[in-house]
Order: C-alpha cells, then sequence, then structure tokens
C-alpha cells in the first residue's frame, strides 16, 4: 500500500493513542512488524501557540517510520499552521483527527465532533494539504452517533479535498470503544473512495486482521489497544496474514522487551513521569498471567526500576509453566 508517496509494507500499523503510544511503544511495536506508527494525538492550537508539551508529542526518531504526526483542531488556518510546524520534525505524513471521543477535544468542536459539520472538515483537509509537501491522512469513526452514519459521505468529501488515506474506527462517538465493529460501513467508505482505506477496531490478532480485511474490503489494517503491552500482536499477524508460523515470546522475552520499552521511556522524557507512566504498562504486560489481579495492584504502586524487577519475578515465579 501507498499513502501518496509513501510506501507501506506490511499488514497492519500502530493506531493512534493518546497518553500511551510515545515515542519508546513506537519504537517497539515497530520492531515486532509494525508497517507504520501514528504519534499521540497534538492539539494545533497548542503547537502555534508554542506549547512545549505539544511539540514534544510531535518528536520522532527513524526506528518509528513511516511515522505520522496527528493533529487535532477546528479552524482551518490553525490547522494548517500547526501541519507547518510539524513538518520541523520530518513526519512522513500528516494525520488528522476525526474521531477523538473525548469531550476535552470533541467538547471543542475537534476529534469526532468535525463529523457533524463535514463541510469544516472538508475546508480543515485541503488547508492542511495545501499548507504541507507530505501525504494527509484523516482518522473518523463512522459517524457521530447512530442517528448520523455519515462516514462514507465524508470520506468521499476528505478525498476530494485532498486526503491522501482514510481510517475509520467502526464505532460512532458514543460507542466509545464497545460494543463490536461496525464493519458494513466500513465496507461502504471502501467503495465510496479511491485512496486506501484502513480498518480500525477490534483488530486483536492474525484472524481479526484477516475478518477486518475480508468482511470490509480494506487495504490495510491499524491496531490499537491490543499492542498495550503486547507488541508481538505484529509479528503474529504478519506471520498469520503471510501464512508463517509464529512462536509467541516465552514469559522472560516478554518481561524484557517490557523492560527495554520503559527504560526507552525513562530516555525520551522525565524519569519520575515515565515511572509513573509505566505503571499501566507494566500491568498491560501482565494480562493473562495466573495472579494477575495481584501483579496489578503492585505494578500501582511502581516508584522505581526496582520495583518492576521485583514485579517481574514475582510473575516468573507465580507462571514458571508459561
Amino acid at each position: 500500500m501507498k499513502i501518496g508517496n509513501v510506501e507501506i509494507k506490511g499488514y497492519a500499523g500502530l493506531a493512534p493513542m493518546a497518553g500511551v503510544a510515545d515515542r519508546a511503544m513506537r519504537e517497539i511495536c515497530r520492531e515486532y512488524g509494525a508497517a507504520f506508527t501514528v504519534g499521540e494525538l497534538t492539539s494545533s492550537r497548542g503547537i502555534t501557540l508554542g506549547d512545549k508539551k505539544s511539540a514534544e508529542l510531535l518528536s520522532c526518531s527513524g526506528a518509528e517510520r513511516p511515522f505520522a504526526s496527528q493533529l487535532f483542531g477546528s479552524d482551518p488556518q490553525i490547522m494548517a499552521q500547526a501541519a507547518k510546524k510539524a513538518l520541523l520534525f520530518s513526519p512522513d505524513f500528516i494525520d488528522i483527527n476525526m474521531g477523538c471521543p473525548a469531550p476535552k477535544v470533541a467538547g471543542n468542536g475537534g476529534g469526532s465532533a468535525l463529523m457533524r459539520e463535514p463541510e469544516l472538515a472538508a475546508q480543515i483537509v485541503r488547508a492542511v494539504v495545501n499548507a504541507v509537501n507530505v501525504p494527509v491522512t484523516v482518522k473518523m469513526r463512522t459517524g457521530y452517533d447512530n442517528e448520523n452514519i455519515n462516514a462514507p459521505e465524508l470520506a468521499k468529501m476528505c478525498e476530494d479535498a485532498g486526503a491522501a488515506a482514510i481510517t475509520v474506527h467502526g464505532r460512532t462517538r458514543p460507542q466509545m470503544y464497545a460494543p463490536g465493529v461496525d464493519y458494513k460501513t466500513i465496507e461502504r467508505v471502501r467503495r465510496s473512495v479511491s485512496v486506501p482505506v484502513i480498518g480500525n477496531g477490534d483488530v486483536t490478532d492474525g484472524k481479526s486482521a484477516k475478518y477486518m480485511y475480508e468482511a470490509t474490503g480494506c487495504d490495510f489494517v491499524s491496531v490499537g489497544r491490543a499492542a498495550e503491552g503486547n507488541p508481538f500482536v505484529f509479528a503474529e499477524i504478519n506471520a498469520f496474514l503471510s501464512g508463517e508460523s509464529y512462536t509467541p515470546p516465552s514469559l522472560e522475552q516478554r518481561f524484557s522487551v517490557m523492560m527495554r520499552q520503559i527504560r526507552l521511556m525513562m530516555e525520551y522524557k522525565d524519569p519520575h513521569i515515565a515511572l509513573l507512566e509505566s505503571r499501566k504498562h507494566t500491568a498491560w504486560y501482565m494480562r493473562g498471567l495466573e495472579g494477575a489481579a495481584a501483579l496489578r495492584r503492585m505494578c500501582g504502586e511502581i516508584k522505581s526500576i526496582a520495583d518492576i524487577e521485583a514485579i517481574c519475578e514475582k510473575a516468573l515465579e507465580q507462571n514458571r509453566n508459561l
């Protein structure tokens, strides 16, 4: 698949996840087969006002590429200015968020709120496309709510405005991340545009990725929550869809990768903040283990690398058979 002039190889990319898919996680996922990565949701207004935190969210390394900076906002000119500033970090493409359901985003007219204003959404795409020299993509939901399922129509308007690819999360804004995915609407989007369509939602392994491809006719898939504590999901998907065998990592290997991810977090951001954020990442790596509930409670009290190492030792002791 190509997004504009950017070649995408593989079967699944890492979806953007604010507060989760930071630079460390993106690098690890790419290492295990993610075809592309998307940065954390970044405020266009924050970028144009010179906000340091917003700028940090745009930084990327060669290990994350192909990489997209993801922006949100509701003003075409501010979005265009932000996209120009994002180019200073050399993203491979710019992704416009029209799917975030969070009140602090949608409540201010950005994210999924743009699905209620398709003309404005198209103006934003056109303004950003005219402002940058890299491909511009759009991520949306099936609709703002069940009474307004307009992704096929909005996708076409975005394509006409210059979008190089469309990602569709198969749920409406109120549905957040449940119930199941609306594959039919993603399939309708696929038929409504000629640019690549990326299916998103409930892709958790090779079998579900294959179903997303077959049910929607999409050109690619992206993985979000299933990659939390499990960067290996990309290797499993790639193996399944290419007909190759796959051997899951041992528990020791799993924890080794987790420790490397956390050390990278501490290298890329304030170490204290990284340790606090490591609590959720460590808890995700404990999923499915014997005694997981007690281990997760320990994760909530992490204050040092030594605490994480102790959790790993306890988990290994309780799960010798894995």
